[in-house]
C-alpha cells in the first residue's frame, strides 16, 4: 500500500540473472555489474555501500547529522545529493551514491532518520511520522552547502530523490538554490509561491498506475509551476508503471522503465551539472 510519502513492501522477487563467478568477481573488486543488478543482491549493494565513507556535520545547537560520501577519480567534481526513501538511508541508496562516482560525481547520500533503517512498512511509516521537517530542512541545506565548499566539488550541485526522498529533493531545491533538481514519484503538491524560489531546472519521472502520486497532483505541480514563471524549467516524464517503479528490491519494480529512468537521470545531471 502507497501513500504519498512511502510506498508498501520489500519483497523477494525473482531475482536478475547473475552467476557465482560474476557475483564472486564482483565482489573482488574485479568486474562491474548494471546497477539494477546490484541492487537486487543484498551481498552486492552491501559491497557497493562499502565504497562509500560516513562524514557528518552540525547543525545549529551541535545537532550532527550523517551521510554517506563517495568520491570519483577526478580531482574535481560536480556533486549530487541522494535523499533515500522512506526505508531510511539502506545499502541500496549508499550503493547508488557508489555509481555516480563511478561515473564522476561526488555524490552524498544522506540520512534523515538518524541511523534507522526500517525492516517493515509499519516502521518505515513511524520513522516517516517522526521526522521533524524543520530539523529535516536545514540538514538539507546544510548538505548542500557542504558540498558546495568541499575542496574537490566544482560548486555544482542536484539533487536526487525516489518517494519520500523525492518530496525531499523538491523540498531541497525550495530552501536552498540548486542547479538541478530530479523526482522519482516523489509528492509535488506545492503552490506558486513555494516554488518560486527554485533556481535551477527540475526533472520529475512519475508513473501512470500510481494512485497517489497520480495525474491530478502532478498536473497541479506543472499549472503551479507555469504560475511561479517556471515552466521552461521543468520536465516531466510518465511511465507505464506503479508507484516506486525504479526499486528493483520491491513488489512495483519495472525493469525496462526503471532502465530508461536512469538514463534520463544521468542525461540530465550531466546535461546541467556540466562546467
Amino acid at each position: 500500500m502507497c501513500d504519498l510519502h512511502g510506498c508498501g513492501t520489500q519483497t523477494d522477487l525473482p531475482l536478475i540473472q547473475l552467476n557465482s563467478k560474476q557475483r564472486r568477481l564482483f565482489l573482488q573488486g574485479l568486474a562491474c555489474l548494471p546497477l539494477a543488478t546490484v541492487l537486487s543482491y543484498p551481498e552486492l549493494a552491501k559491497a557497493a555501500a562499502a565504497k562509500t565513507e560516513d562524514v557528518s556535520i552540525s547543525l545549529e545547537m551541535d545537532t550532527k547529522v550523517n551521510a554517506s560520501l563517495a568520491l570519483p577519480t577526478a580531482e574535481k567534481a560536480p556533486a549530487v545529493i541522494l535523499i533515500h526513501e522512506w526505508w531510511g538511508l539502506n545499502d541500496q541508496i549508499k550503493a547508488v551514491a557508489a555509481e555516480l562516482a563511478n561515473m564522476g560525481y561526488i555524490a552524498l547520500a544522506v540520512d534523515l532518520y538518524a541511523g534507522k533503517v526500517a525492516k517493515t512498512p509499519e516502521e518505515a511509516k513511524a520513522f516517516m511520522g517522526d521526522l521533524d521537517p524543520e530539523i529535516a530542512k536545514e540538514t538539507m541545506v546544510g548538505w548542500v552547502d557542504y558540498l558546495r565548499k568541499h575542496e574537490r566539488s566544482t560548486g555544482k550541485v542536484a539533487t536526487l530523490g525516489w518517494c519520500f526522498g523525492g518530496g525531499w529533493s523538491l523540498n531541497t531545491s525550495m530552501a536552498t538554490p540548486v542547479d538541478a533538481t530530479i523526482i522519482y514519484y516523489g509528492n509535488v503538491a506545492k503552490t506558486a509561491n513555494d516554488l518560486k524560489a527554485l533556481n535551477g531546472p527540475v526533472l520529475g519521472q512519475f508513473g501512470k498506475l500510481d494512485k497517489n502520486i497520480n495525474q491530478a497532483m502532478v498536473t497541479g505541480f506543472e499549472q503551479e509551476m507555469e504560475k511561479a514563471g517556471k515552466k521552461e524549467r521543468l520536465t516531466v516524464h510518465w511511465y507505464e508503471a506503479d508507484h516506486a517503479f525504479a526499486n528493483p528490491t520491491g513488489a512495483r519494480y519495472d525493469e525496462a522503465n526503471a532502465k530508461l529512468a536512469w538514463e534520463r537521470t544521468t542525461e540530465f545531471l550531466k546535461k546541467n551539472l556540466a562546467s
